[in-house]
């Protein structure tokens, strides 16, 4: 069952979700070569703590840290570690947290130091994928009319769209109907609503779209080795069109 929110709630999921985009900008900021993604996760948590919010993905079917930190051919789930960061690198950051009983929930891939043009346009594509997703998130829209417009996008430029993993509702649940895949035919699915607050997250693959888990039963990588890219913004399906919660 997809469930709806009142403008208020809404309003109470743009707390949440303007907090998870504050502490994703402090977590940019620290980013830089030689810097551990153990070092990250604890930044991340220090700030949830100190603005009043609980790291949703801590303690979530026994993962142990606030962020996924995934690197290069990593696309999601990687747990933060020792191993520090090379220039070059690409760092995909996915985070969210608990605050007055509703979750917010965003992801950005965040170059490290000077990154090579693939990586570049990599990151760039993912990015504008999500925000050509975005515009269909409108009363009235199907619900794949969302996810076709990110394969179209990433598509045309060359990658792959990871079809393992998808977006999602998101409310007083972190993970709520409906799921929202990244690729499809437009037209069809749910009719979008007034009230649907969506979780929206383009995982794009610089080579193929085929992934496996690894041993840590975390940790997705891509399969040939390419490098994956990952963006999410936590969206509010209203009268006036997308607001887009976790935009700071």
């Amino acid at each position: 069952m997809i469930v709806l929110k009142s403008p208020q709630e809404i309003e109470r999921m743009k707390v949440s979700s303007q907090i998870v985009a504050q502490i994703l900008d402090t977590v940019r900021q620290n980013v830089k070569p030689g810097v551990t993604t153990l070092q990250l996760d604890e930044v991340a948590e220090s700030e949830a703590l100190r603005l009043g919010a609980k790291a949703a993905f801590k303690g979530y079917s026994g993962y142990k840290h606030a962020l996924c930190t995934s690197v290069n051919s990593q696309v999601i789930h990687g747990i933060p570690s020792r191993l520090k960061l090379v220039e070059g690198d690409i760092l995909s950051v996915d985070f969210g947290i608990l605050c007055d009983g509703f979750y917010g929930d965003a992801a950005v891939t965040i170059p490290v130091g000077s990154v090579s043009v693939s990586a570049t346009r990599l990151l760039a594509a993912t990015r504008e994928s999500l925000y050509s997703a975005i515009e269909f998130a409108r009363p009235g829209n199907r619900l794949s009319d969302i996810s076709h417009a990110v394969q179209k996008y990433v598509e045309s430029r060359g990658y792959s769209v990871v079809r393992d993993y998808v977006g999602h509702g998101i409310g007083r649940n972190l993970h709520e109907s409906p799921q929202i895949p990244n690729y499809g035919l437009p037209g069809k699915g749910v009719r979008l609503k007034v009230g649907m607050v969506l979780a929206i997250e383009p995982m794009i693959n610089e080579k193929g779209a085929a992934v496996m888990t690894l041993e840590d039963g975390w940790t997705t990588v891509t399969c040939d080795g390419g490098l994956s890219a990952h963006f999410e913004h936590t969206v509010a399906v209203t009268e006036n069109g997308p607001i887009i919660l976790t935009q700071l």
